[in-house]
Order: C-alpha cells, then structure tokens, then sequence
C-alpha cells in the first residue's frame, strides 16, 4: 500500500468530462491515503475558437486570463488543475521534427503550470500516473523529475484516427520512458512489454454499487414498464467505431419479437442507419449515470455486439460488469480481453451466434445469478489501485 505520498495524476480526461473514467476512479482511490493532484489537459487554441461559447470552454477561457482560480479542491486529498496555458493545436503537423519542437513547447508550458500547483501544496517527492497521455507524456519525465514515473494503458488509442498520426511513434518512446507500465489488459500487456519490461496487468475496476440490486430496491425504467417481453438491451456510447450495427440489424430482423433497447449517445452513423426504421429497436438517448441500472434491469439479456478491430480487441468493458453487477446474462463478442469473463458471458462470433446464444440465454437467464454479481464486485477499484500500489512499490525498490 502506498500511503501518505504525494502523487500527480495527468491523462487526457477533464475532470468535468460527462463519461465515466479510469483515471477519475483510480485518483478517487489513490486519494484515500495520499494528496492527489488530478491535472485536466491543457485547453488548445483550435478548441478556444471553435466553442468559445461552450460554458466548459468558457471556463477555461476565464481561467487562463486570471479571472477564476485555477485550482479546485475537490474533497479532502484530492485537487483538480486547470492549466492556465493554452497549447497551440499542432497535431495537424505532419513534419515530425516540427511537431516535435512544438510539442516540447507545449509541454514546457504545461510543466510549468503543474509546478506552480506542485509549490502552493507543498507536493514534495511526488510519484507521476500518467494515464496514456503519449504527447504531452514525451518530455514530463525530465520537466517534472518525479520520484517515480507510471503509463497507464487501457485503451487502444494510437489506433484512433486522432492518436495515430503521432502516437504510433510517441506512446512506444514514453513507454520507455516510464518505470513502470500498468495495464489493464493482457492484450496491452503484450504491446508495452515490447518496449517495457516493467510493464504488468493490474486489472480493471468498476463501480459497482450502484448496479446492485439485492433486495429489488431499484425500479424500473418507465419506458420498459409496458414494453413487451424479450428485451434486448445495450446500455453505452453507440459508435460505428466499435459497435457492429449490421449485427444489430441482423438480430431485429431475424427476431421481429424481440425488442431491441439502446441506452446511450448516438454517432452520425448510428443516427442515420436503418435501425431507426425497425419498430422492434428503441433508442433512449444518453442518460444519467445513476438511471442505469433502471434500464439495465429491464433487460431480458444484455448485449456487447463490438466489432473486432484494433480498437475493440484488447479493451476491457466496463459495461460487462454493469451487467453482471445486476445478475443479468450477458452476449458479447468474443475478443481476446473478453476471455477472462468467459465463465460468465456467452460469446459469439458471427452474428449467427449471436441469435443462437441470445436464445440459450433467455432460458437460462436465472443461472448462477449470485455467481454474477460476486464476480463482478470482484472487480473493483480498491482491488485494482491495490495491484497498481504493488507495482509501485517493487519499482521503487528497484530504483533505490
């Protein structure tokens, strides 16, 4: 256990980001025994022009002119920083020794605002958690110099349209860089373990709490009161990026008596497929975090139709232990990090199975329920920080 340290915490979510977050959940954690410093990303300039409006955009504005403070307290141990820079949007740069000068510019700057924070709390011998923060990430060992330096990977980033410009060459270098990798998934594991021998899984955590349902206290969704029976439930982001909508369309029309429920943001493609012209799929839109499991215990079975690809292969889906949290049977796709869930979830790979498992599944929908819910607890963040505080401390031995 690390205990009584002081620990800066740097990523690419905000924390007023509107979705749920690792990084957010493993510096809640880190903060029940340590001062954490949780650093938003800088704001850039592309951003400031294009939603200056914005009342999160104006914040930031009104930060970096000296008008607000730029940090907040936000419980005891933990702090959240807005840098008071603004970055210049380079990322569109496709001459490599360019971007290079100005990312270390940016970075610079950045630096500089986390030491500001770092000398008004009084921060001494403090360890870095960067959660995947590959640009920025490059230059912050030698700018901050702290007693121990941590990567975080727990998603596939560089294979985002965004990321992969210059990720493909920058998150391997910070991965060198680090003392320590911390992953996830043994898929990530196989990647940073290429560049970082120090580099290990140490699970992935889920707030489960609120997804339990012991004593039938939570209610149901009104939209599903009069629905009627099967329900086929996804609660999520909906993106063409890692959902299959044609596996979804196939199951609809292949089971016009099953209704099929989506809970949860639209992409363009989602918003203009044909699944919004079948009268046996109902979308609900994005909803509060807390409504949830109002919706998921409606859910005959719940789904996860992922494409496998770059992105979706070696992610963890938190949304798996949502589900199981509330005992619900559960088809997914079968990926290579949804293997350790196997005991638990039917998977599939073609969108025949899927049919076919979501039918085994109706009939057996109250098997190994307890089983469910005590696997999914399992997975919580207490248990997860644990794993990345050993980590820590073997890696601070070694560097005595």
């Amino acid at each position: 256990m690390i205990k009584g340290r002081d620990i800066i915490v740097v990523g690419v979510q905000p924390w007023d980001i509107e979705i749920g977050s690792n990084c957010k959940n493993i510096a809640h954690e880190f903060s029940k025994h340590n001062r954490v410093l949780y650093v938003n990303p800088p704001s850039n300039r592309i951003t400031i022009l294009k939603e200056k409006n914005k009342p999160k955009v104006q914040k930031r504005i009104q930060i970096s002119k000296g008008l607000l403070p730029a940090m907040e307290m936000i419980q005891e141990n933990l702090w959240n920083l807005y840098p008071k820079t603004i970055n210049e949007s380079i990322n569109w740069i496709s001459f490599e020794w360019l971007y290079d000068i100005l990312n270390k510019r940016n970075t610079k700057f950045f630096a500089n605002n986390i030491m500001e924070a770092v000398e008004e709390l009084g921060f001494e011998n403090y360890l870095l958690f960067n959660d995947s923060s590959m640009f920025l990430g490059m230059y912050l060992k030698e700018l901050l110099t702290p007693e121990l330096y941590v990567y975080y990977v727990r998603d596939n980033l560089v294979k985002e349209t965004y990321w992969k410009r210059h990720g493909v060459r920058s998150e391997p270098e910070v991965i060198k860089k680090a003392d320590l990798v911390v992953n996830n998934s043994e898929y990530y594991v196989e990647y940073t373990k290429q560049f970082n021998s120090n580099s290990f899984m140490v699970g992935q955590g889920c707030d489960t709490s609120i997804f339990i349902d012991a004593d039938d206290s939570i209610p149901l969704a009104d939209e599903l009161k009069d629905m009627e029976k099967p329900i086929i439930g996804y609660v999520g982001a909906l993106t063409s990026l890692r959902l299959d909508i044609g596996l979804i369309e196939y199951i609809a029309k292949e089971k016009p008596n099953w209704n099929i429920v989506l809970v949860g943001p639209e992409d363009q493609s989602f918003k203009k497929s044909c699944l919004h012209d079948l009268s046996n799929v109902y979308f609900f839109g994005i909803k509060p975090m807390d409504s949830l499991p109002t919706y998921i215990k409606g859910f005959d079975v719940a789904i996860n139709p992922q494409f496998v690809n770059e992105i979706t292969i070696g992610n963890y889906p938190r949304k798996i232990d949502e589900y199981l949290a509330m005992g619900k049977p559960i088809v997914a796709t079968n990926t290579k990090a949804m293997q350790m869930f196997a005991d638990w979830v039917y998977l599939g790979d073609t969108k025949e199975d899927y049919v076919r498992l979501i039918e085994k599944a109706i009939k057996e929908r109250l098997m190994n329920r307890l089983g469910k819910i005590e696997f999914a607890k399992s997975h919580s963040w207490e248990n997860s920080v644990k794993n990345i505080y050993h980590k820590m401390e073997l890696t601070l031995k070694s560097l005595e």
